[in-house]
């Protein structure tokens, strides 16, 4: 039997703002699923043509799936935000790339023809489950030398990113930071950054309740002066601070898919096209090379080449990983396709949900960017992966021609 795979879309994207993660970050005494929840109903306000019933699958990633972001968060959000309870939905983890996943697995049951619509996001809350809680690793992996010792802490990955290629310096490391963070506040006092956030009513037993309606990581008075002086933790005399990598950090996304056929049926708006994606693998030692093997694979599913890519948005799990990107497809530090909105050295990178961030923002280029026919989002993955997914512009003045 025959089948015709069936066109995705990208209706909507939504997040939470990202708080910090720790006692006095603006989470520290907000539900990890309670976050997520605020993503899945604020999607289905804002697209009141899609009746909730006609949601055919939650997809919802986490890393550390225990406590407040356990027992299959998926279907549990998917309960607590009213869905019905017809709509199933269950819980995903590839580390960073969970949000990612999420997207990219329900969006293949789209094509394939098993759900009309889905929803996928991820949810972090690493002050209530710091990254590695509860994880017990197997001793054969150093003992039999499957990886080095440094595999397993990602600071430390990085800091052999720069071993590996010296020239990638902790002073471009530094100014690609810094640039990170203006652009950031650049969009933010544009507009640019903020339609897609969500506000979280939070608590504390001590200040009472709140609203968070502001990311909470960003500094936007960082200089390179100022990142000179920042220790470096991994490593004495290293490379990798606080300054040129992500925070740890708390939040959640949720975005909405559908076959472009459903879309159109039901009135959603079309964001982008899915292109196409890849997943790889690489030395876990180095896993902040994974984005450029995923991308290859992405780029030869698809026909493309990176020269018919407009618009990137690059997970800015450290800026040395994002160097190494761009030095090898030979995009300068400071190209305007990249990441022109700011990076997660900035906004914060709460794992398994920054994916769709990445996703959320490139849609609303597009949106923008009418020159602009291809994006790509992509990012590093822990144990030695990368992911990178590709999508159209649907407004794309070309297709008018």
């Amino acid at each position: 039997m025959s089948r015709q795979l069936r066109e995705v879309v990208f209706v909507d994207g939504v997040r939470t703002p990202f708080g910090k993660a720790g006692p006095t970050g603006i989470y520290a005494e907000t539900r990890a699923d309670d976050l997520v929840v605020r993503c899945i109903r604020e999607l289905l306000r804002r697209n009141p043509s899609l009746p909730p019933e006609r949601v055919d699958e939650v997809a919802i990633a986490a890393t550390t799936q225990i406590g407040d972001q356990g027992l299959t968060i998926g279907r549990t959000a998917a309960l607590l935000a009213g869905l019905p309870k017809s709509v199933p939905g269950y819980a995903i983890d590839r580390m960073c790339a969970g949000a990612m996943t999420a997207v990219t697995t329900t969006a293949s049951g789209i094509a394939f023809g098993a759900y009309d619509v889905a929803i996928a996001g991820g949810v972090e809350h690493m002050g209530h489950h710091p990254m590695g809680e509860g994880v017990d690793p197997n001793p054969r992996f150093v003992s039999e030398k499957i990886v080095d010792g440094s595999a397993l802490v990602m600071g430390s990955t990085a800091e052999n990113l720069h071993d590996r290629f010296p020239h990638l310096t902790k002073e471009r490391a530094d100014a690609f930071a810094v640039a990170s963070q203006q652009k950031y506040a650049k969009a933010a006092a544009e507009g640019h950054i903020g339609p897609e956030l969500v506000p979280v009513a939070t608590r504390s037993a001590e200040a009472g309740w709140g609203l968070a309606t502001a990311d909470e990581p960003p500094r936007p008075g960082t200089t390179l002066e100022g990142l000179a002086t920042l220790k470096t933790p991994f490593r004495p005399h290293g490379h990798v601070t606080a300054g040129n990598a992500a925070g740890l950090n708390d939040g959640a996304t949720g975005c909405l898919l559908a076959a472009e056929d459903v879309a159109v049926e039901l009135g959603l708006a079309i964001g982008m096209r899915l292109v196409g994606y890849g997943f790889a693998g690489v030395e876990p030692e180095v896993m902040g090379t994974g984005p450029i093997p995923s991308t290859e694979k992405a780029l030869a599913s698809t026909g493309l080449s990176i020269s018919d890519i407009g618009l990137f948005e690059l997970n800015e799990a450290f800026a040395v990983q994002v160097l190494a990107f761009l030095d090898h497809y030979g995009i300068a530090d400071d190209d305007e396709r990249v990441n022109p909105w700011g990076g997660a050295i900035a906004v914060g990178h709460p794992l398994a949900s920054s994916g769709v961030r990445l996703m959320t923002q490139l849609s609303r280029q597009f949106a923008q960017r009418p020159d602009v026919r291809y994006g790509l989002t992509a990012m590093c993955i822990g144990i030695g992966m990368g992911g990178t997914v590709i999508w159209e512009n649907p407004n794309w003045e070309g297709a008018r021609a």
